[in-house]
């Protein structure tokens, strides 16, 4: 697998060049009671693992970096071992690593996110001019919404049925079950607030998650399954490898990326 660096070594490196580097960010906290704490860490190398399997056989010149175990869990720092990074540290650690990247000649970026509470756009807004490089960012738990009914029974907001599926359909060891086979998690039921403006989505608040839910799961992971999982992967790797074989191929001038 010469695009993913974990497993090059520098002789083989030496010989590569890479046009575009995708840089996987995950988190560590809790899933409700039943899935593990680094499954946003898992997904995302996973769904970076595919992507740019599918991609570098179309002809892609990209390099898949480890991802970052880390992300802000200021909302969850009522749950034990929610490990945080504050987003200006986040920031920091993303242009760290640009520099790098710019060092050995990659100037274009994708941030490949699975973490909710990392909100990374601003983070393109603040090192844009600052770098040479060309930054993307992918939330791949947000590009399906258009036919997320036609997979899943259940919105998931955090642990339910979207995220529980992925774990069934590629790490099915690490999902919590109960000694009859079934889910060992409730059933991620969100608490409302006082105010109807916040319920309705007019109003954003960082939402305190020990007060928003039971044991940090967030939507109804009970109607998961392995082949909605698999269903889902595919469908991420038909929207996304295509975009990582067009970044590659494409030339940095200066319209880019117009």
């Amino acid at each position: 697998m010469s695009w993913k660096l974990a497993d090059i070594n520098y002789g083989t490196l030496k010989e590569l060049h890479y046009e575009a580097a995708v840089l996987p960010f995950g988190a560590t906290e809790p899933h409700n009671l039943h899935l593990p704490y680094g499954i946003d860490t898992r997904e995302a190398d996973l769904v970076g693992e595919k992507l740019c399997a599918a991609a570098c056989e179309r002809g892609a010149k990209v390099v898949l970096l480890p991802a970052i175990p880390y992300g802000t869990q200021t909302n969850q720092k009522e749950f034990p071992c929610a490990m945080n990074l504050y987003p200006s540290t986040l920031c920091t650690i993303v242009g760290d690593l640009v520099e790098s990247l710019v060092r050995s000649g990659i100037r274009k970026v994708v941030l490949l996110n699975s973490h909710g509470g990392n909100d990374l756009k601003w983070v393109l807004r603040e090192l844009y001019g600052r770098t040479p490089a060309h930054l993307f960012l992918v939330n791949w738990y947000a590009i399906f919404n258009d036919v997320y009914r036609e997979i899943f029974n259940e919105p998931d907001d955090h642990a339910g049925e979207m995220e529980t599926s992925l774990a069934m359909a590629f790490f099915p060891e690490l999902v919590g079950r109960r000694a009859d086979g079934s889910l060992a998690a409730d059933e991620g039921r969100k608490a409302p607030t006082r105010f109807e403006a916040v319920n309705r989505g007019w109003v954003s608040i960082t939402r305190p998650w020990h007060l928003l839910t039971t044991n940090a799961g967030a939507g109804n992971p009970h109607a998961a399954t392995a082949e909605k999982g698999r269903r889902l992967m595919a469908l991420l790797v038909e929207r996304l490898a295509g975009f990582l074989v067009e970044l590659s191929a494409a030339e940095v001038d200066e319209r880019f990326p117009y």
